[in-house]
């Protein structure tokens, strides 16, 4: 029962909830003002040369390995930004393993990257020219032919190269254009045969994509850069094999 001249318990709880919520809001809208009016780190122009376009990337894998991510390019306002164009600054074949996302290894966004994924990084002619359609069309400065550690599509062609036994279906396709990569890696030998295969693959590649008929006087002029490169699925560092712009 309330007592004269003493306000109830509940009232005044509900009214000091009632003003902390206020007082919160107020903090909170006083503190967000500065952030939304500061501008991202990676509202950057986009990379032009290669040696720029590479520098991009390899602080992408760098923040991806600390951990300390920033995730750019990856809201609204960027989508509605690249609906209508876009400027990717690097193109990266990769493997279609599904521990080797490049937009997520380089910490990039929408309108970054082209990317292409096949296994174990086989090309042929529509491959070749999806590679070559971001620095023909739009002077995307850098191409990445991007390996990687234990790659079960390099695996598999090792093993049906060395036995002998052909795999079924289309996968077959992919054993056939990693021929040249497992006969290199015979003459080389090693204790990781597989391992040496993969990197083979992406050099040997990255020279194909760099010396063909289109490529190559981009690659000439030094408008074009096309690196060879392996992913640590362990450590997620990516390490240059060849091809690094200076």
């Amino acid at each position: 029962m309330e007592r004269a001249g003493h306000p109830d318990r509940r009232a005044l709880l509900a009214g000091g909830l009632a003003v902390g919520a206020l007082t919160l809001a107020g903090c909170s809208a006083t503190s967000a003002a500065p952030l939304a009016s500061t501008p991202s780190p990676e509202a950057r122009p986009r990379p032009t040369t290669p040696a720029g376009a590479f520098a991009r990337l390899m602080a992408g894998n760098r923040r991806w390995v600390s951990g300390d991510l920033r995730h750019p390019d990856r809201d609204p306002d960027r989508r509605e930004f690249v609906a209508q164009g876009q400027e990717p600054f690097g193109a990266i074949l990769s493997c279609i393993d599904s521990r080797v996302p490049p937009e997520l290894l380089f910490d990039t966004g929408l309108g970054d990257l082209y990317v292409m994924r096949t296994g174990g990084e086989a090309i042929d002619p529509v491959v070749t020219g999806s590679v070559e359609y971001g620095p023909m069309t739009s002077g995307t400065p850098l191409v990445m032919v991007l390996g990687h550690q234990r790659c079960g599509a390099v695996e598999a062609a090792y093993k049906s190269l060395r036995d002998g036994k052909p795999l079924p279906g289309n996968l077959q396709a992919i054993v056939k254009a990693l021929r040249p990569a497992y006969e290199q890696t015979v003459r080389q030998g090693g204790s990781d045969p597989v391992d040496t295969m993969a990197r083979a693959q992406v050099k040997l590649t990255a020279t194909d994509l760099r010396s063909n008929q289109d490529l190559a006087p981009l690659v000439a002029k030094g408008t074009l850069a096309v690196v060879g490169a392996y992913y640590s699925l362990d450590t997620g560092k990516v390490e240059v094999l060849t091809g690094a712009p200076s």
